[in-house]
């Protein structure tokens, strides 16, 4: 089975390594353009192109895949290029650019593969059925149990929103918004210290062992789309780097999930007068807090934390710090080069 490859960060390169791994063929991956990174802002490609390349496998990187678009030389190129592929289905994994209709029109009308069963047809969402190897048109990896967080950071809006599971979805692409029919799903907790680092690595794992998973399914007939249900839809809106900013009004419960989902980006931070503070680690602090204490204040300052008052007569202790132009540090090491003090009123 040949596979056109749609992705672009980490989380995606892991899912190529998995179907190279697994013995499938690649003959072309779609990625973003080369982007400037890093202290010196130099172009760098991304971890999918750094993969491709690295496998020798053909790269196309256009600035959109619309053809009445801004870009439509480029969704041209593009378009000769997933053509000459001959490919039997188009993986895709936070690509980053929205696929048009002639873009799953062409995967849905793809070449069978010798001995595959009959495509469940055509590019309309699909109801529940067997999905043979043909006619497979776009799967894309989905980081939630859909249709729980639709959109683009499901990741960051689970943890934010303390939801105790979440999983990868196999979705069989449509015209709408992660709306497709959901072909494999896998679940797993979130903890009460993961982080969106650490919640990525472990979904990415999972998706590639799954679209690998979803396309030997495929080959027997064995795969099987079912309709998402209309109840229970929600949207993870992209992550704003304004959104970064600590509200001390807040539970210190809510807070310290919004640490945890904004770890590593775009990091919570909080202001004291003219100075930044990004905030990496924390845990709800059961001390008592002062009557008097104003939402946002420190009260209390070890080398194992800072207490600070949060909404609802909660406190939130923080230990994991970082000044801007410093590194993330403990908060003993953090107060030896940043005063800290009682009274002192974070967000002000």
């Amino acid at each position: 089975m040949k596979v056109i490859f749609a992705g672009t960060p980490e989380f995606a390169r892991v899912a190529l390594e998995a179907l190279l791994a697994a013995g499938y063929s690649v003959p072309l991956v779609l990625t973003q353009p080369d982007r400037p990174a890093g202290r010196g802002m130099r172009l760098q490609a991304s971890p999918v192109k750094q993969c491709a390349l690295a496998h020798g496998i053909a790269v196309a990187q256009p600035l959109s895949l619309r053809l009445d678009g801004k870009y439509p030389e480029d969704a041209a190129a593009a378009k000769a290029a997933i053509e000459a592929a001959q490919a039997d289905v188009m993986v895709v994994a936070a690509y980053g650019l929205i696929l048009p209709q002639w873009v799953l029109d062409a995967m849905s009308a793809a070449r069978a593969p010798e001995g595959a069963k009959a495509p469940l047809g055509g590019s309309e969402p699909r109801a529940a059925g067997s999905v043979g190897a043909r006619g497979l048109g776009c799967l894309n990896i989905h980081a939630s149990l859909l249709p729980r967080w639709r959109g683009a950071a499901p990741i960051h809006r689970a943890i934010e929103a303390g939801d105790l599971e979440t999983g990868v979805t196999i979705m069989q692409m449509d015209a709408g918004l992660d709306t497709g029919a959901m072909l494999l799903l896998e679940p797993t907790a979130i903890t009460p210290v993961d982080t969106t680092a650490s919640l990525h690595d472990r979904l990415a794992q999972i998706g590639g062992r799954l679209i690998v998973q979803a396309l030997e399914l495929a080959a027997r007939g064995a795969l099987t789309a079912t309709s998402q249900p209309p109840e229970g839809v929600s949207y993870a809106h992209k992550i704003d780097k304004a959104e970064s900013q600590i509200n001390w009004s807040q539970s210190a419960e809510v807070i310290a999930r919004r640490v945890r989902a904004f770890d590593p980006f775009p990091g919570a931070s909080t202001q004291l007068g003219a100075d930044a503070i990004k905030l990496w680690g924390c845990e709800i602090d059961s001390c008592q807090r002062p009557l008097d204490a104003r939402n946002g204040q420190i009260f209390l300052v070890t080398d194992d934390g800072i207490s600070v008052a949060c909404g609802a007569g909660s406190v939130l202790r923080l230990t994991v710090l970082q000044r801007a132009g410093g590194k993330r540090l403990p908060a003993g090491q953090f107060l030896r080069g940043f005063a800290l003090a009682p009274g002192m009123v974070l967000g002000a």
